[in-house]
């Protein structure tokens, strides 16, 4: 289970084939790596299905593999909203996108396995990953790519623009749009993220191929940068997440959406990132509290540092909510250029991204 979705697993993967199930899309959202946060935005589980979809079938026409199977329909006298991860599969039909009556809520997938990652503290032990592993397994890794580098991206403390090729002496105040794209691994089962040197990539990656990973995270990028180029939006930055099968990387997790990617419409940014900066403002104790608890737990080895937290985030405003609810919904009806929300124009919901 994710902090915004759950698994229904179906057929368990094994060592020699990989496992059939479904991602189950809620409307629960996180920012700054908390975990669920203590309230819901309307039909942003939907949203982020569809687009999802949506990018890997464009994925599998370009002829990259991935682990999509299809959007899982329902019997129409089951209520959608109850779907969940425990649900029976017996009435579901797993169809193509276009084929889907309504916004699904859950994506048909294949699974691979995902063993245990044991740690000592901050240190994580993935030789122990990999030898349970073998050949059929999630690579421990978030691919990252940046068309942009904003200000306070974490890209500009941690290198200079000469390590990206870049001819300049220092980073700008403002942001800088890129000729060719950034790529940088992280890490994706660790408490706290961190980015990675080569050899490390090397090690967590274990048989999957670095620079073939770094090429397929190229290819996605292009694809997504060029589809919401032909709807107005400007792509930023992004990621993916891949299993590695007999001997072949597949693109898995979700691809593209307004999680797992920042946007922009006409210089106002569209994703998750307006929650997270409407956070910063309304709630900035509970922000500073986050990053203390992080740097604490960084300090002392520890794993877990939400244990060090010494607040939790207050519930949003419904007319915040209601916004957020717009942006996702007519964002994926401007991404993907079909009206599958009840959604006002993007325009209309951007102004009011604007006025939070």
């Amino acid at each position: 289970m994710t902090s915004v979705k759950e698994f229904r697993v179906e057929e368990e993967p094994t060592a020699d084939s990989l496992g059939r199930g479904a991602f189950v899309f809620t409307d629960d959202y996180s920012v700054f790596d908390w975990g669920k946060m203590p309230d819901r935005v309307p039909e942003k589980g939907a949203s982020l299905c569809t687009m999802g979809a949506y990018n890997f079938e464009l994925l599998e026409d370009a002829g990259i593999p991935t682990h999509y199977r299809g959007v899982v329909e329902r019997d129409a006298g089951r209520d959608r909203a109850t779907s969940n991860a425990n649900a029976k599969s017996e009435d579901a039909e797993v169809v193509a996108l276009e084929e889907a009556d309504a916004p699904p809520i859950e994506m048909a997938i294949e699974l691979t396995q995902v063993p245990d990652l044991p740690n000592d503290g901050r240190e994580y032990d993935y030789d122990h990953y990999h030898d349970a592993a073998g050949e059929n397994y999630l690579i421990p890794l978030e691919i990252v790519f940046r068309n942009r580098v904003p200000e306070g991206s974490s890209l500009r403390r941690r290198t200079d623009p000469s390590d990206h090729g870049l001819d300049r002496d220092g980073w700008p105040a403002d942001a800088v749009d890129l000729e060719e794209p950034i790529v940088e691994f992280s890490t994706k089962y660790e408490e706290s993220d961190r980015y990675l040197e080569s050899e490390e990539t090397d090690q967590i990656a274990g048989l999957a191929d670095v620079g073939e990973l770094e090429s397929l995270a190229r290819d996605v990028n292009r694809l997504v940068t060029e589809q919401a180029e032909s709807a107005g939006l400007d792509h930023q930055d992004g990621k993916i997440e891949c299993l590695y099968v007999d001997g072949e990387i597949r693109v898995a997790d979700v691809v593209g959406t307004f999680d797992e990617n920042r946007f922009s419409y006409e210089g106002t940014q569209l994703s998750k990132e307006v929650l997270r900066q409407y956070h910063k403002r309304t709630q900035p104790s509970w922000v500073q509290a986050v990053e203390a608890a992080k740097a604490e737990a960084k300090r002392e080895g520890v794993a877990d540092w939400r244990s060090l937290c010494a607040e939790g985030p207050d519930p949003l405003e419904d007319d915040v909510l209601s916004v957020a609810r717009d942006m996702y919904c007519a964002g994926t009806n401007a991404y993907t250029q079909r009206e599958f929300f009840d959604a006002p124009p993007l325009s209309s919901a951007v102004g009011a991204v604007r006025r939070l």
